[in-house]
């Protein structure tokens, strides 16, 4: 199996190219991604409109391994939490949150988080490795099986967020073929609004991303000012808050002017005072975005507290006031742990330093 190639790495380009190369049709991409992605269809013999010799060839050197959910738990509020086993010490978790008027999965794009945002319980478990594209679309795949969706043909999932473990654009190309996979109709076909990547910051990227891809963007800000993001978002020091938010007004040019989502994790007596709230008023002038206040899900070893409703609803009426659309997410999936920023999984960490652009690992 170690020397097949996984067809879940590769997107309708790449795959066409993948049939060209060993001598058959590049339209066979079309045929086995309607397989895979609209019919849960993982063994050859049951591609039925595929040749005997191609069948035969793809199943000597090729494989579709999703990978397995090890554990599931369900919320008493519905949000099922699955344990994804990636290779023999690791494992990410995936979260699907039901709504009546939606079905969003939160997926994971690395192995841990090289990044240690303070008050994220991912980024203490340190850092392993990237995720490959198998591994980010197998989840969708693996979450759509367990849903009864391949059966049914009902959509269950409708919405995609890369908002779980790991930082996507440190992981841009495999993020960006499964976006691709996402959004194909041969794929999951899902619009590119219903497909967001959040990232706390990663400037080149996020200009890459503006002209490679249509999906939405959500930054992970929790600062409103230099200072204080410098301390609890590390990356803030090799991508200061001036910049980033030059980044997101090019972002939003690029897509006439459409809003893009302001992270902003409420912590008590850290970020959430009326001071604080007039400072992002001022961050976030011209820019068009919407802001999520995010309450701060508490996990063992945290010296954070989540803030008073009482002053998350006076930080959010600043916001308001100043005409800035402003919600307050509703936490889901914190009787399993499968809250914003809970994510642990399983990491077997490797010492990783983050230089300006990329991960060295020690």
């Amino acid at each position: 199996m170690s020397n097949k190639v996984n067809l879940l790495d590769y997107d309708r380009k790449s795959l066409g190219e993948y049939f060209t190369e060993i001598g058959d049709k590049s339209f066979r991409a079309q045929q086995v991604l309607k397989w895979i992605y609209h019919q849960g269809v993982v063994d050859f013999e049951g591609m039925t409109n595929l040749s005997k010799p191609l069948r035969a060839k793809l199943e000597q050197n090729t494989c579709i391994k999703p990978p397995e959910i090890i554990s599931e738990q369900k919320s008493e509020d519905g949000t099922y939490k699955w344990l994804i086993q990636i290779d023999g010490g690791n494992s990410v978790e995936t979260v699907f949150i039901p709504e009546s008027d939606r079905g969003t999965l939160c997926i994971s794009s690395q192995i841990g988080c090289p990044l240690e945002c303070k008050f994220c319980s991912t980024g203490q478990q340190g850092f392993n490795r990237n995720l490959t594209t198998s591994e980010i679309i197998g989840q969708v795949w693996t979450a759509n099986k367990a849903l009864g969706y391949f059966e049914s043909d009902k959509r269950v999932i409708t919405n995609i967020v890369f908002m779980g473990m790991g930082e996507p654009l440190l992981n841009y190309d495999n993020v960006l073929k499964a976006i691709n996979l996402l959004t194909d109709d041969l794929g999951f076909g899902l619009a590119r609004r219903r497909v967001t990547v959040s990232t706390s910051g990663i400037i080149p990227e996020i200009d890459r991303l503006k002209e490679d891809t249509n999906v939405s963007l959500a930054i992970s800000l929790h600062a409103s000012n230099n200072e204080l993001r410098n301390s609890i978002v590390p990356i803030n020091r090799s991508y200061p808050m001036v910049d980033l938010l030059a980044a997101c007004r090019r972002f939003t040019e690029a897509r006439d002017n459409e809003p893009l989502t302001i992270e902003y994790v409420m912590l008590k007596d850290v970020n959430d005072s009326i001071e604080d709230a007039r400072n992002l008023v001022k961050c976030l002038n011209g820019l068009p975005a919407k802001v999520n206040l995010i309450p701060f899900n508490t996990f063992p070893g945290t010296s954070y507290d989540c803030s008073d409703m009482k002053a998350i609803n006076a930080f959010r009426d600043v916001l308001i006031k100043s005409n800035i659309i402003t919600i307050t997410r509703k936490t889901r999936g914190d009787d399993i742990d499968a809250a914003c920023g809970q994510l642990v999984g399983k990491v077997m960490a490797k010492a990783a330093r983050y230089q300006k652009g990329h991960i060295e690992l020690n």
